[in-house]
């Protein structure tokens, strides 16, 4: 939704009972962070902490003469108070120093940002001064250091009052855009009258040589730094998961009417909510809930107050179980998973069970004793693809894909229509799916399920043995499925060309078409498949797999009981290489016919910053990457790993680095909504004269094309992940995979280990810690242990009760007993 004015007024957006529209420091509705600040000219006015957002002509008129900058705004989830914007000109990003500079936008935010001036640009820290430390998170600091003056911040203590000096640097590793910053935070903490009061100063670690400067400092040592100006749209859904508890000052008239709300996530700001919308009893008895997971949402948040203010929109029950989890994230990310309204439901046909209309055998290729199969997961329940393979006399292949017709069940403009535009696709997750419609439609009305006529969408290619496109037809159809597949059957089908398969290795097969055919159509499909895939390598296609776990989960209680790598075999090839060639073959259909209302998906070219620094990085490792196109880079990833365990982990480790720079969606075509507006856009055009030369082929076979394995709607499976180690006890080497668990881990902590001393550098772009082991006995040396990019070592992975936490203890390099103490924590990313 396009924000015209982004200073939203509580009254728009619903404001929580009991708190009132006036933020400020006098009347029932002032906050605790709103008193007034004691200085002459801010008697009987509000303090304000953010500015106020530009017009939208003022912006509009800065975009256009380029003193304004548009882009998508990141926040570092670890370092909340960096944030960037792509620069416009693919160099390094921009940077947003602070809470205050993003002036109250959320990550994802599509955000317009004005430059500072040079000498508030940041500066880029040298390799000298690195440093290691913790980051100090938003929610981590009371809401009383947000309302003390600047001029009790860092004053000291009586001397009958202790001092307590904390401090927390913050993590000086390399940032979201591969630069470096070292802002640090000093906590003074001073007991008076038996309570704390903490004084944070933050100041600005910069290395520019010979002068502070920055105009001083040549370009390359800069970053260009900017705040947000407005916020052209709100992508964030508001919404976030975490904690309460009552207000710290019990004599504040706000401690009867609101509580905090701290998010999980540090990038979004701590809420006053009303307490009405708590438990009644949370003010006496706070600790019952001090482990209660709750969702709240932002209504308003004003420029006089570091807070926002929300409501409470639902309790999900203890945090670090599965389920509560799980909802929390659908809420963050605006996931609608409720139920269909009965106004959804009524669109659907109410006789059961259906049948098809005598009326659409007239209008449709009647394929029902063609021999069509479905390949799925062995889980799958909506099955919205087929596959038919016949040989011809010439020795060619009639090939058809068959996707499930659901523009026939789905009225243009109906309920059930805006439903499934605003759910966009299915959401996967590892437990069950959030399907974008209705179940009885998914998994019944146009499910291909076998031995049942169903109505679907299919493209039927005369293909040669090397795929080959010799004739093309599109149109509507009735197709019977002789059975339902999994991808294990089919690549069982493909390991064992000879075998003879009987019925109990299979599942039920319809009786006219025999197992032997179905046989030979996967292997002929696997030939042609295995040809495409071939060629659109040659023509520069790019893929970049990642890692992907697969968990088993206790039938009845759904916790996980054991997890392993996904593989990607030659069945999952064959289904992709086909739904590939559907898909460009529609796109081009769609061309032909409506060429002005065509639309082509690209992906835009590499950050080129990203990229540099990454092939700077493996010059440095000796690593010969050809980085000059997609299919040089996919050659170069393909030829120059082994298949030993340990050549693999490296190529997973530098395909995930290789991922960095790609601004890429996801390759498959299934995208459930697009898919059924092509499906309705592709209709009239079926009596277009059939294709019978070979075209061009643009599209996602050119050079270019960048696929990545995974679903953008397949959240990390990170909560069952620890469930699993939870489940499981303590896990040793082995390791696990390097690539989706990594994820979920920090910077290492060299302090919590038996060490007599370590030392980190960088060389170049490569950096290189040293540890130094103490003697396990006094007749045995100190053990060196050097890790750098690719280093491998030893791992026992235990997860924490009560939090989404790994502890992860590093072994000793020798493979003796990890001592007790040597721990590092994570915490998962969602």
């Amino acid at each position: 939704m396009s924000h015209l004015d982004c200073r939203t007024h509580p009254k728009q957006l619903g404001t929580p009972k009991g708190v009132s529209h006036a933020l400020g420091c006098s009347g029932t509705g002032s906050m605790p962070g709103d008193r007034k600040m004691p200085s002459k000219h801010s008697q009987g006015k509000k303090r304000s902490v953010f500015e106020s957002y530009m017009s939208k002509e003022s912006v509009s008129a800065g975009l256009k003469r380029g003193t304004l900058i548009q882009g998508v705004l990141r926040i570092n989830p670890k370092k909340y108070h960096e944030a960037f914007i792509p620069s416009p000109d693919g160099t390094r990003d921009i940077f947003i120093n602070g809470v205050v500079a993003r002036n109250r936008a959320l990550n994802g935010d599509v955000v317009v940002v004005e430059l500072l001036p040079k000498d508030r640009w940041k500066v880029i820290k040298t390799d000298d001064s690195d440093k290691g430390g913790d980051t100090v998170p938003e929610s981590d600091v009371t809401e009383e250091l947000l309302r003390t003056p600047p001029q009790q911040l860092g004053r000291r203590c009586t001397a009958d009052s202790p001092d307590v000096i904390l401090e927390a640097q913050l993590n000086d590793s390399e940032t979201e855009d591969g630069q470096e910053h070292g802002p640090s935070v000093l906590a003074e903490v001073t007991q008076e009258k038996g309570e704390y009061q903490i004084a944070v100063v933050c100041h600005l670690v910069t290395h520019c040589p010979k002068s502070q400067d920055t105009r001083l400092c040549p370009d390359n040592l800069l970053q260009r730094s900017a705040k947000v100006v407005y916020i052209l749209e709100k992508k964030h859904s508001r919404a976030a998961t975490g904690f309460i508890k009552p207000l710290a000052d019990k004599n504040s008239e706000l401690f009867r009417k609101c509580a905090l709300f701290s998010p999980s996530d540090h990038r979004v700001p701590r809420v006053y909510v009303p307490l009405a919308d708590c438990p009644a009893d949370l003010v006496s008895r706070p600790n019952d809930y001090a482990q209660a997971l709750f969702v709240c949402r932002i209504v308003a948040w004003e420029e006089h107050s570091h807070f926002a203010v929300g409501h409470l929109a639902k309790s999900l029950g203890q945090a670090g179980e599965i389920e509560p989890e799980t909802e929390g994230i659908l809420m963050e990310y605006g996931v609608d998973f409720s139920d269909f309204s009965p106004e959804v439901l009524e669109c659907l046909p109410q006789a059961l069970p259906w049948t098809i209309p005598p009326a659409e055998f007239s209008k449709r290729r009647d394929l029902r004793k063609d021999c069509v199969f479905t390949i799925d997961p062995a889980t799958a329940r909506d099955l919205d693809d087929a596959l038919s393979c016949r040989p011809l006399p010439d020795g060619n292949f009639e090939v058809g894909v068959h996707i499930a017709d659901v523009s026939y069940f789905v009225p243009e403009g109906s309920a059930l229509d805006k439903v499934a535009s605003e759910r966009a696709t299915s959401v996967y997750l590892v437990q069950k799916v959030v399907p974008m419609l209705p179940r009885l439609l998914c998994e019944e009305l146009c499910s291909l399920n076998p031995m049942t006529d169903k109505l679907t969408f299919s493209v039927v290619w005369k293909l040669s043995p090397e795929g080959k496109i010799l004739d093309e037809w599109f149109g509507r159809t009735i197709i019977c499925s002789c059975t339902k597949l999994s991808y294990d059957h089919a690549q069982s089908m493909i390991e064992h060309p000879d075998k003879k398969f009987h019925e109990d290795e299979l599942p039920p097969v319809s009786t006219d078409h025999p197992i032997e055919q179905i046989h030979q159509a996967i292997l002929n499909l696997h030939g042609i498949a295995t040809h495409l895939r071939r060629q659109r390598f040659v023509d520069g296609a790019l893929r970049l797999d990642q890692l992907k776990l697969a968990f088993t989960l206790d039938q009845d209680s759904g916790m996980p009981q054991g997890c392993h790598i996904y593989e990607y075999k030659d069945s999952n090839k064959l289904v992709e290489e086909f739904m590939l060639l559907a898909n460009m073959a529609v796109a081009h259909q769609i061309y032909r016919a409506f060429p002005e209302r065509a639309l082509l998906r690209r992906h835009p070219p590499p950050q080129s910053k990203l990229l540099s620094d990454l092939e700077e990085l493996c010059d440095q490792l000796g690593l010969a990457i050809d980085f000059s196109s997609a299919g040089a880079l996919h050659k170069s990833l393909t030829e120059m790993f082994g298949d030993d365990m340990y050549s693999l982990a490296w190529k997973e480790v530098l395909t995930n680095m290789c991922s960095r720079p790609m601004q890429v969606r996801e390759a498959t075509p299934r995208r459930p909504h697009p898919v059924l507006s092509s499906g309705l856009l592709l209709l009239p055009s079926e009596d277009c004269a059939p294709r019978r030369e070979k075209a061009p082929r643009a599209g996602l076979g050119q050079p270019g094309e960048v696929g990545r394995g995974g679903s953008t709607t397949e959240p990390p499976p990170f909560l069952h992940f620890h469930g699993g180690v939870l489940a499981s006890g303590p896990k040793g080497p082995p390791p696990p995979p390097a690539g989706p668990i990594a994820e979920g881990f920090a910077a290492s902590r060299p302090q919590a280990l038996p060490l007599q001393n370590h030392h980190f550098k960088k060389v170049g772009k490569k950096p290189e810690l040293t540890l130094i082991w103490e003697p396990e006995s006094p007749q045995q040396k100190a053990v060196p242990q050097v890790i750098t990019i690719f280093s491998l070592v030893e791992v026992v992975l235990e997860a924490e009760d009560d939090t989404l936490k790994y502890v992860a203890t590093l072994k000793r390099p020798e493979g003796t007993q990890a001592p007790e103490d040597g721990e590092e924590e994570a915490n998962p990313s969602p």
